[in-house]
């Protein structure tokens, strides 16, 4: 029998891995650089304390929802178009498990990338501040912990988060400039919500769930919606 690991290994082997390291290496040193970018030319009052910068981190990170939309184009869009999918449900295994694999891989990618960003991120941003100063006080053992918690916790939500339209538009339709424009529209709408008068984390909680549903939906109903 074959095990998840071994088809999540599968998945990997199938992508156009030079491809996806290039969209890697952009991703993490853009959002690397992002923070104090931010802090410096756009938004100084972030500035004013480390939990400051923090929580603007925070935000900068959600980047990676459009990675997680561009795994499922990857793993789910493409493979339909390619005729992989088709050859995929020959073999003996059930989709529930096939399906399982694929959105496993795509978490762990995205959940692993997002964290490390995050710690890269968090330590670019301190070391770009002792050459050229633009964070108020200094850092904390406390400042620290909280960031690394903060970190964690924001990492599973936006691993959640990029599977809001896996779905709709990765498995139903399988169209990919929706599937991107949703991955968009999830990834800024909490960054502008608080001007609204809507608390941002309320937003990545609700779109969180909303990804945890469509990743139940999407396997549960895959003998149907799974179809070549």
């Amino acid at each position: 029998m074959v095990s998840l690991t071994k088809l999540m290994l599968l998945e990997w082997r199938k992508l156009n891995r030079v491809m996806v390291i290039s969209e890697i290496i952009i991703y993490i040193v853009i959002l690397m650089l992002l923070p104090t970018f931010f802090i410096k030319v756009v938004l100084p009052e972030m500035g004013q304390s480390y939990a400051a910068a923090m929580e603007l981190n925070g935000f900068i990170q959600m980047g990676f929802i459009l990675m997680g939309g561009s795994l499922i184009n990857h793993v789910f869009i493409e493979e339909y178009k390619n005729k992989t999918m088709a050859l995929a449900f020959s073999y003996p295994i059930s989709r529930k498990k096939l399906f399982s694999a694929k959105v496993l891989f795509i978490a762990s990618f995205v959940f692993g990338l997002t964290l490390c960003s995050f710690i890269l991120s968090g330590v670019a941003t301190y070391t770009i501040n002792q050459f050229f100063p633009m964070i108020d006080g200094t850092l904390t053992s406390l400042d620290i912990i909280t960031y690394l918690a903060t970190s964690a916790a924001r990492s599973v939500a936006i691993t959640l988060m990029s599977f809001a339209p896996l779905l709709l538009f990765g498995i139903w339709k399988r169209a990919v400039v929706p599937l991107i424009i949703c991955s968009i529209f999830s990834m800024q709408l909490p960054n502008f919500a608080q001007f609204v008068g809507i608390e941002p984390d309320l937003v990545v909680i609700v779109f969180a769930v909303m990804g945890a549903i469509s990743i139940w939906l999407s396997i549960q109903l895959s003998e149907q919606l799974g179809e070549t």
